[in-house]
């Protein structure tokens, strides 16, 4: 089964109906609501941490950091799946109902759920179970949210309709910054670490009850009662999606060849960005967060801009080209933020030469993405401390049965108990900065002087590449499958590339720094991904711009 073009069936666009804006105000609401909570846990993980994770031993610690780190991504697809076959079988409305819900409760779990002082090791474990849920319900929301509008939206506006969508997931990025900005400064650190940081979380109920209350006023969308009026559905979305070679190698060239490069281009301009800041070029996190913030605000017009665009030219020419360019841009990009967010830093580790001279035999791997490794070996934990303090350097052969040798500028730094300390007097004395450094950038010093406004610019490219690739995705997944098993085959793709080759960008990333000594060298990971989906999605996916979802053709 496939559906056809309707190329010549485009008229000049009509005004968006009320019904039509009320459909895009509810789904987007929900999926903000969505998103604010997912984005929570991370934004909060110091608290979550020192109230949750306390008191585990270090053995059962480790396992803990790692579930908690990767469930909300991992549980994604499989979210995807469960929902995506509900959504294709009873219908979209009332299954992204159940998401949210499950969202909105194991949310607000979180924000009364005891800490490890009061009941022990079931708080690691609670907090691991709320997030397995919000990953299962975000996986459910998306597909459901992005079907809806899509299916309401008018031929030749999927685009423009969806992109409203598109929104949501950097508008609760920045709901949740905003919020937690806000409690910060209205009260202490003591009390904010000690009770305030639930608040985010208890507020979540509200918001649950607003956008349920919206959502409960739509309808099912038109594709679908048109596709239970001919009886043209499917009983076993499941299988007809992925066990039929024909539709799973569209659900395979769409990962391929569009969510994956989309995913990192996402999650590197608006995580690993944030990250860069603050623990590469040591950019503290209210000046991070509130030039993130900014250029998060000035750019999020651009996912309606290109969504609208891509109904006139294409979702690949948009979606690829921000791939391509973004690989292209990447390195020139960091560079210049780390030259206006920290010079002196930028200029010490082009000039600083630092050295590891050992025996190949005594070094290990040092990719350690979930960082539950602990290293013993001379050699491991000298490369180890010297990344932990943003120093490049490079890893010099020595002959066998050589101890460790470590020079900073032509200073030799002994590795024993003060080795930490060792090197960054060296390479502070060599040209990197201190920690009082006057140059490094910081918003409570200076306000927002041009040094802030130029490091908001180039974040705000690094933006602009995400609105390229995720303006309009939505509509170019949900045009790729027939709405019997559109909700599924979309959902699936989506969930893998965003929670899968996005969701462990910003650990794998800084595990290839510290494993190589090159503080851009993470940048490969996002490059490379991106490079396959431009390659890939240009030679094996198809334009779908002109199709009409609602007609069908057997074959």
């Amino acid at each position: 089964m496939t559906m056809s073009s309707a190329a010549g069936a485009q008229t000049a666009p009509r005004p968006m109906t009320k019904e039509e804006k009320k459909v895009i105000l509810a789904s987007s609401t929900g999926t903000i609501f969505e998103w604010y909570d997912f984005y929570l846990a991370g934004s909060l993980a110091a608290n979550i941490n020192a109230n949750f994770f306390s008191g585990v031993n270090p053995t059962a610690g480790f396992i803990f950091t790692l579930l908690a780190f990767a469930a909300g991504f991992a549980v994604r697809p499989f979210g995807a799946l469960f929902f995506g076959r509900l959504g294709d079988l009873i219908g979209r409305k009332y299954t992204f109902l159940v998401t949210m819900t499950i969202m909105g409760i194991a949310t607000f779990v979180v924000g009364i759920l005891p800490g490890y002082a009061s009941i022990g090791i079931l708080a690691p474990i609670g907090f691991i179970i709320c997030r397995l849920l919000q990953g299962l319900a975000l996986g459910g929301e998306y597909g459901g949210a992005a079907t809806y509008v899509a299916e309401h939206a008018p031929q030749g506006r999927r685009g423009y309709y969806t992109s409203w969508i598109q929104t949501t997931a950097t508008v609760g990025l920045f709901l949740s910054l905003l919020v937690i900005l806000g409690l910060r400064l209205s009260m202490t650190t003591e009390a904010f670490n000690a009770w305030g940081w639930r608040i985010p979380f208890l507020v979540s109920i509200l918001l649950l009850g607003v956008s349920i209350w919206i959502r409960l006023q739509l309808n099912e969308s038109p594709a679908f009662k048109k596709m239970k009026e001919e009886g043209t559905g499917s009983k076993a979305p499941l299988s007809e999606a992925f066990g039929n070679w024909k539709n799973a190698k569209i659900a395979i060239f769409a990962l391929l060849g569009g969510t994956a490069g989309q995913a990192v281009v996402w999650y590197c301009g608006q995580f690993y960005a944030l990250f860069f800041l603050t623990q590469t070029l040591k950019i503290d996190g209210t000046t991070a967060n509130v030039l993130i913030a900014l250029a998060l605000l000035i750019g999020t017009p651009f996912f309606i801009f290109f969504g609208s665009l891509s109904d006139k030219i294409g979702r690949k020419p948009i979606i690829l080209a921000g791939c391509l360019i973004a690989a292209v841009t990447y390195f020139p990009l960091f560079g210049q933020i780390a030259k206006v967010g920290n010079p002196t830093l930028a200029a010490a580790v082009q000039n600083v030469h630092a050295t590891v001279s050992a025996d190949p035999a005594s070094c290990g791997s040092l990719f350690d993405p979930v960082n539950v490794r602990t290293f013993t070996q001379p050699c491991d934990v000298a490369r180890q401390a010297l990344a932990r303090a943003t120093i490049k350097y490079d890893l010099v052969t020595a002959p066998a049965g050589s101890p460790v040798k470590v020079t900073i500028g032509g200073t030799e730094v002994p590795v024993d108990a003060n080795f930490t300390r060792g090197i960054i007097a060296a390479a502070q004395a060599a040209g990197y900065p201190k920690a009082d450094d006057a140059n490094v950038a910081n918003i409570a010093r200076t306000g927002m002087n041009g040094q802030m406004w130029a490091l908001t610019g180039l974040l705000f490219i690094l933006v602009l590449y995400v609105t390229m690739v995720y303006g309009p995705i939505a509509a170019m997944l949900v045009e790729l499958f027939p709405t019997r098993i559109r909700y599924t085959g979309m959902s699936l793709p989506y969930h893998i590339g965003n929670g899968w080759f996005g969701g462990f960008l910003p650990p794998t990333a800084f595990a290839i720094v510290a494993a190589t000594g090159d503080i851009y060298s993470g940048l490969w990971y996002p490059i490379i991904f991106a490079m396959m989906t431009f390659v890939i999605g240009l030679f094996f996916v198809p334009e779908t711009k002109d199709r009409d979802i609602f007609t069908y053709e057997e074959k």
